[in-house]
């Protein structure tokens, strides 16, 4: 359980760090003293970079979702097996106890 709250740690920590980076940036470009041409450049290749990162974050994200769900499938055919299991000794016991039963009452 420990690993998802890292995974999750990890996704806020990465999304409040993209949002401040693309805050700052605006902010930056707003103030700078550069041409129309230039600053729409620059936009451009900002966002064609957080683009870049937001889906290598996303392919991130979706690797440590697909072995979450790997490791909950796996665990409930573990549990499931182990439930047959235990149903079926319990029912093996109630056999045996039925039948000593009815041996000591004859």
């Amino acid at each position: 359980m420990r690993e998802m709250n890292q995974g999750s740690d990890y996704s806020v920590g990465t999304a409040a760090f993209i949002a401040g980076v693309l805050i700052g940036a605006g902010v930056a470009l707003l103030l700078a003293p550069q041409s129309g041409a230039d600053t729409r450049n620059m936009v451009r290749d900002y966002a064609g970079r957080a683009k870049d990162e937001l889906k290598e974050r996303g392919k991130e994200a979706k690797a440590v979702l697909d072995s979450a769900m790997e490791r909950g499938k796996d665990a409930y055919e573990s549990l499931k097996e182990q439930s047959k299991e235990g149903y079926e000794s319990a029912k093996q016991t109630f056999r045996d106890v039925g039948n000593e039963a009815l041996r000591n009452r004859v």
